[in-house]
């Protein structure tokens, strides 16, 4: 049991690291590792669940979905929410994608048709026509709420302002990728643009349409949303329907019936990339069959009937010309070699990260190396080997340092579930320590936190060093008048700063936890914690030591809350400098209490447990249904348990007993098909 608990606790731990990078991508459009350090998280994911099948019940890779929407814009919510995809990266991962979608649909294992489409890297939106006419375009957002760019939208050539058909439905979703052509990047790009993804990007998130109009923006469309009445059957039906209405759609896209065939078309993309002129990172296979779409439905950030099959690495030789340290938010030493600069994947970088010192001496890496290095995406890149044949005798080894840059001792924390120590060193000193607090400073006004516009990292560098601000209730007593004296502050952007500052302080109790920057702590546990704490008055129950004890051992019955996050909890409160800063600001704000979203389901705001096999259905697909009803599913007994569905085939005795002991309602399976079709 116990070795059992240990590597749940590892893969809960897995799940919170994937998380924080995706957030970093998605959402801060900063990325702090290389898409194959990602994936390599991803892979050891993947392999644990394949190891250990009992873990799918405790969740799987989620990603975090897109980004807060600016403030500069309307928001709108999406009709139906623009998820992401889960990724793949070689043959044995589609087969287990197959084999995931055979198990939730309870069929035998078979190789079900797919859609194959190139995976455009761009930037999404979402088309939506009542009666055949474009009345709104929205960015992706954060998946739910997005922008409002229909005018910078309308400004692309070849987009249907009106569908001129008479079998189009009342309403329609269409969602495409928005991307900038390689030759027409090459001639606007100058010194404003990294790449044509964030060329693209900035074009569409322009004041003036008539600005946008300027740029030579492209589209391809691939999938819909919301549709009355449904007139698709399959996936490649849709994409030759949308095709006859004038929609520019990917000519490369095909059907796939087997694994030879989605492999053939992996390799033949790849080797056909380079000579496109849109950039693609993979390629995405869908279940082709809609009504097999549906039921297999989504998780909650992305669908269970696609992914994304990506593509390697792209790599590049230089040198290392220093090697330095960063300090995170969270206390991490980060070592990063300055390299001479050197173009990779249309981008050129002058640094690469080193991850750890253990990274360090396993690929022996000096400075004066001649070095491999790798970028995927839009992330920093990272030293793939050493051409040690290369090696100048004047290179040297580098000594990591055993403290911060603030001067203090670093540790390398002993994993409780893992009983190893972790391979990045960190400064416990927390805002004590000027660099991480800084650090957690640029977190809490950042976009899926505070979401303060005007206040970006720049900003937070030099209001710090101006001693403007240290804690992060100083942004609420900020002095405008010493602000308005420096360069580049004039009368509106302090205005609108203002404005921003005034805004953020009315927040959801599950953005506050996770501002706050507990470690462990993303977006997915706060929101948890959110929902079992329900209001910040519970919350600060926290601070007292007697209070929190109790508190912690009922947070170890929370799905999604393990034991790396409940001692990160309860280590974060332990420090009275943490509390004060917490209690601070909150003095500053508003917070408001979490309310559960689907409060009309048939099983709003109750919490369910399965034993024993369904006959009519995978107890996958009936933990989807629960969460699409409102409901929660656990995976212990307790007595805040309200329903304990019981199966036909083979349920475990013990649980049916502890649950009549506890006066907990038992639901047989023909009762829980009952009120399914009540």
């Amino acid at each position: 049991m116990k070795e059992k608990k240990n590597i749940i606790d590892q893969h809960k731990k897995l799940l919170v690291i994937l998380k924080k990078h995706n957030i970093n991508y998605f959402i801060n459009d900063n990325p702090k590792i290389s898409d194959s350090d990602y994936d390599k998280i991803k892979s050891d994911i993947l392999k644990l669940e394949k190891q250990y099948p009992y873990l799918e019940k405790y969740g799987s890779s989620q990603s975090i979905v897109g980004a807060t929407p600016l403030n500069k814009f309307k928001k709108i919510q999406h009709l139906s929410p623009m998820l992401s995809l889960n990724n793949a990266f070689n043959l044995d991962d589609m087969r287990d994608f197959n084999k995931k979608i055979n198990n939730f649909l309870s069929s035998k294992d078979k190789e079900i048709e797919m859609f194959s489409e190139p995976k455009i890297d761009g930037i999404s939106a979402t088309l939506v026509y009542e009666d055949g006419t474009l009345t709104k375009g929205l960015s992706r957002g954060d998946g739910k709420i997005g922008e409002d760019i229909l005018e910078n939208l309308k400004t692309i050539k070849k987009l249907p302002i009106k569908i001129v058909s008479k079998d189009v439905p009342k309403l329609l979703e269409i969602r495409c990728e928005v991307y900038i052509g390689k030759k027409d990047f090459a001639q606007i790009k100058k010194d404003k643009f990294a790449n044509p993804r964030n060329a693209a990007g900035g074009s569409l998130r322009q004041k003036d349409p008539k600005e946008t109009s300027k740029i030579p923006l492209k589209y391809f469309a691939y999938g819909f949303g919301a549709v009355s009445p449904m007139v698709f059957k399959t996936q490649s039906d849709f994409l030759k329907k949308i095709s006859s209405w004038n929609f520019l759609t990917n000519p490369l896209s095909e059907k796939v019936h087997n694994f030879n065939e989605i492999e053939k078309k992996h390799i033949q993309l790849d080797q056909l990339r380079a000579s496109l002129d849109y950039d693609i990172d993979g390629v995405v296979y869908k279940v082709n069959d809609i009504s097999l779409q549906k039921r297999l439905g989504n998780t909650s950030n992305s669908p269970r009937w696609a992914i994304a099959y990506k593509f390697s690495a792209e790599k590049a030789i230089t040198s290392i010309k220093d090697i330095v340290i960063q300090v995170g938010r969270t206390g991490a030493i980060t070592p990063v070699a300055k390299v001479t600069p050197v173009t990779v994947g249309g981008v050129v970088v002058s640094n690469a990260t080193l991850h750890n010192e253990e990274e360090i001496e396993r690929k022996d890496i000096r400075i004066g190396d001649t070095i491999i290095i790798q970028r995927a995406g839009d992330v920093i890149p990272q030293v793939v080997s050493v051409d040690k044949s290369r090696r100048v005798e004047n290179s040297r080894k580098f000594i990591f340092p055993k403290k911060c840059l603030c001067g203090s001792e670093t540790i390398k924390e002993l994993s409780k579930s893992t009983k190893k120590f972790d391979a990045v060193r960190r400064c416990t000193k927390g805002y004590n320590c000027d660099f991480t607090a800084r650090e957690k400073l640029k977190h809490i006004v950042s976009k899926e936190a505070f979401n303060i516009d005007g206040l970006g990292k720049r900003v937070i560098e030099k209001f710090w060093e101006l001693k403007f601000i240290k804690e992060p209730s100083d942004i609420f007593d900020l002095n405008y008048h010493k602000i308005k004296k420096l360069e580049g502050w004039g009368e509106l952007s302090i205005n609108n700063l203002k404005k921003a500052i005034e805004k953020s302080k009315i927040i959801s109790l599950d953005k506050f936890i996770y501002s706050i920057g507990i470690r462990h702590i993303g977006q997915e546990n706060a929101k948890i914690l959110a929902s079992f704490f329900s209001s910040i008055k519970e919350f600060t129950k926290l601070f007292d030591f007697k209070n929190r004890k109790k508190i912690l051992v009922n947070l170890a019955d929370l799905d999604g809350i393990g034991e790396t996050q409940i001692q990160s909890v309860d280590s974060f409160f332990s420090s009275t400098t943490n509390i004060k800063i917490t209690k601070d600001l909150i003095n500053k704000l508003s917070i408001k209490n979490y309310t559960v979203q689907n409060n009309d389901g048939k099983f709003s705001n109750k919490r369910l447990m399965f034993t024993g096999g369904l006959k009519s259905m995978s107890r996958s697909e009936a933990k989807a249904i629960t969460e699409n009803n409102g409901g929660k599913v656990l995976g212990s007994i307790t007595k805040k348990l309200d329903f304990l569905v019981v199966g036909e085939s083979k349920p475990t005795k013990k649980k049916i007993e502890q649950a009549k002991q506890l006066n907990i309602k038992i639901i047989l399976e023909k009762d829980w098909n009952r009120i399914l079709n009540s």
